[in-house]
C-alpha cells in the first residue's frame, strides 16, 4: 500500500444563489479555477495528474454530462487525464477527496486531484428536471427518502429539544466568528479569485443585463444582529 498525502489545496469563494458572482458561471468553469491553481500550487507538471474526481449532488444541466471531465480539459489538464464525478449528496465533495486517496493508496496512481462544486444558480431553479423526481414503490418502502435537509433540521430540532432562540444564538457565533477569522487574514491562502461575467437586475425594472467583476471572498459572511437573526423566517 501506497502512502496518500495531499500536497496543495485551494477553493474558489462561496457565491450567493442565484443573484451572487457566480450566477452565470458554468460548471466547467466553476470547478476548473480550483482544480487548475491546485495543479499550479502543487508545482506539477499538469500532465502527471491522472484522474480528476469531482463530487456534485445535482449532476444535470450545467454541472451534467460528468462535469469533471470537462472540468479536466477547461482547466487546461491534457487529454490523457480522466475525470470522473460522483455524486453521495451532502458528502459527494469528501467522497471524491476519499476516493482520490484510494487511487494513490491501492489502484497504481501517482497523482489524483479530488474535490467538489455545486451551481446553486444554473441547476437548481425552473429549469431543474424534476420528472419523475419522487418514485411511488420506493416511497411505499420508505416513505422519508426524499426528505429535504430543511425538514430534517426540523426534525432533529424537535427529537433533541433544540430552541429557535439557541440556533439563532450559535448561528450569530458562527457568522461572528467567520468574519473575525477573515478580519485575521485566515482564508486568504485557501481561496482563488475568479474573474467572471454575472447576470444583474434592475431592481426598479426587473430587467437583466450582464457585469464583469471578480470574486475574491465568500459572499456569505457579512455583519449580524441576533435581532436581525430572530426576525427570519
Amino acid at each position: 500500500m501506497n502512502e496518500a498525502v495531499i500536497v496543495a489545496t485551494a477553493r474558489t469563494p462561496i457565491g450567493k444563489a442565484y443573484r451572487g458572482g457566480f450566477n452565470n458561471l458554468g460548471g466547467a468553469s466553476l470547478g476548473a479555477a480550483s482544480v487548475a491553481e491546485v495543479v499550479r500550487r502543487a508545482g506539477i507538471d499538469p500532465a502527471r495528474v491522472e484522474d480528476v474526481i469531482m463530487g456534485c449532488a445535482m449532476e444535470q444541466g450545467a454541472t451534467g454530462s460528468n462535469v469533471a471531465r470537462q472540468i479536466v480539459i477547461r482547466a487546461g489538464l491534457p487529454n490523457t487525464t480522466a475525470g470522473m464525478t460522483m455524486d453521495r449528496q451532502c458528502s459527494s465533495g469528501l467522497m471524491a477527496v476519499a476516493t482520490a486517496a484510494k487511487q494513490v493508496m491501492y489502484d497504481g496512481m501517482s497523482c489524483v486531484v479530488g474535490g467538489g462544486l455545486e451551481s446553486i444558480s444554473l441547476v437548481q431553479n425552473e429549469h431543474m428536471n424534476k420528472h419523475r423526481l419522487v418514485d411511488d414503490a420506493l416511497m411505499a418502502i420508505e416513505p422519508n427518502y426524499f426528505m429535504p435537509m430543511l425538514q430534517t433540521a426540523e426534525v432533529v430540532a424537535r427529537r433533541y429539544n433544540i430552541s429557535r432562540e439557541a440556533m439563532d444564538e450559535y448561528g450569530l457565533q458562527s457568522q461572528q466568528r467567520t468574519a473575525a477569522a477573515y478580519a485575521a487574514g485566515r482564508f486568504a491562502d485557501e481561496l482563488v479569485p475568479v474573474t467572471c461575467t454575472r447576470t444583474v437586475w434592475d431592481k426598479a425594472t426587473g430587467e437583466a443585463s450582464e457585469a464583469e467583476g471578480t470574486v475574491a471572498a465568500d459572499e456569505g459572511v457579512r455583519a449580524t444582529t441576533l435581532e436581525s437573526l430572530q426576525g427570519l423566517k
